[in-house]
């Protein structure tokens, strides 16, 4: 690249005009690329384009006001343009990918049918989607660039177990879209009231890092896209379905009940906000609705089964018990143990 490029969507189109050699409209590539509507009723899977070195890769849109999408992939072997004319309102093939995919707006504004709904990203709105996650795309004659972003699994997880975003997010992408959950997830990002143009600046270093390929690149672009997410957790918003929302609440839930059981004898429910960054009276409702129970009445319960246990399986004292599993009153602990087993823990014992 021999001119300076000062933007985003400057480099995206600088990219594929720069590039020299181009592909037949018939070319193998060409449906990887673009891929118009051929069923309705079989869905594609977009499998993963590059050798398994190549743990990211970007894929260019320029869509021109005379209908003519423009595309290119990077990084490539040997660098191509690819061109195909369409009609306003024509959809792309309905599919899946074998990897994460993050799409980002970078001019005009980009339609697709996601789960069945349809969704209109704005210029700087991100779309995050899951390996299973069912979706076309809408060719406009309206310009539009936009940058996509397909990431390994073990790209993603790494950039997730580096712990950048908040506990949310965290909560939500790797338990819903590393561990593959039955049910299918996309987030929608805006831009909150912090945002900034970071970000772009961000998707600039990354997609020229991808296309010149220089030493240790791999390494640059892993740690540009720590920061992307990072941005997209303290300054983006992001938006889910009903169906996402109750998904999310059972993750969470998850993760604060597996919290929970490891530090049960000390735990409190300021610990859990500080953890979680979630307001106190949240757990009271994450709890309550996914288990009937009150915040102090779960931890009693998860107490008091692992006292049951204790004094079933070892010879420790009923006082060293009742520190163990978080009660230093004795005589409140034999109280709620009675309450719950009818009997107090010495003749539990006895009996078991």
């Amino acid at each position: 690249m021999n001119d300076p490029v000062l933007n985003l969507p400057e480099l995206c189109r600088q990219i594929i005009s720069s590039s020299s050699k181009e592909l037949a409209p018939e070319h193998r590539l060409g449906p990887r690329l673009v891929c118009p509507e051929y069923s309705k009723s079989i869905p594609e899977v977009k499998t993963y384009p590059l050798p398994t070195d190549e743990r990211i890769f970007a894929l260019c849109w320029n869509i021109a006001s005379d209908s003519t999408i423009y595309a290119t992939m990077c990084p490539s072997p040997e660098p191509f343009r690819y061109h195909r004319s369409f009609e306003s309102g024509t959809i792309t093939q309905l599919h899946t990918h074998d990897y994460i995919e993050l799409a980002y707006v970078v001019e005009g504004a980009f339609h697709q049918k996601i789960l069945g709904n349809n969704i209109v990203f704005q210029k700087g709105e991100l779309c995050l989607v899951d390996k299973n996650c069912l979706h076309q795309d809408y060719l406009r004659e309206e310009p539009a660039v936009i940058l996509f972003l397909g990431m390994s699994n073990d790209m993603f997880s790494e950039i997730m177990d580096e712990n950048i975003t908040t506990q949310k997010i965290i909560a939500f992408l790797q338990s819903a879209l590393m561990k593959q959950k039955d049910v299918r997830q996309y987030l929608h990002f805006t831009p909150g009231n912090t945002a900034g143009h970071e970000i772009e600046d961000y998707f600039y270093l990354l997609l020229k890092e991808l296309h010149e390929r220089n030493v240790g690149y791999r390494y640059i672009c892993k740690g540009i896209l720590l920061r992307i997410f990072r941005i997209l957790s303290t300054e983006y918003d992001f938006s889910l379905s009903g169906e996402q929302r109750r998904t999310m609440s059972w993750i969470v839930f998850e993760e604060v009940s597996e919290y929970i059981q490891r530090n049960y004898a000390h735990i409190t429910i300021q610990e859990l906000a500080d953890t979680f960054h979630f307001q106190e009276d949240y757990f009271n409702r994450l709890i309550k609705n996914n288990t009937g129970l009150t915040y102090s009445a779960y931890v009693q319960q998860i107490r008091l089964e692992r006292a049951e246990q204790l004094l079933t399986d070892t010879q420790k004292s009923v006082e060293e018990i009742s520190e163990i599993v978080g009660y230093h009153n004795k005589g409140y602990f034999y109280k709620i143990f009675r309450e719950k087993y009818g009997t107090t823990p010495s003749r539990y014992r006895k009996n078991s």
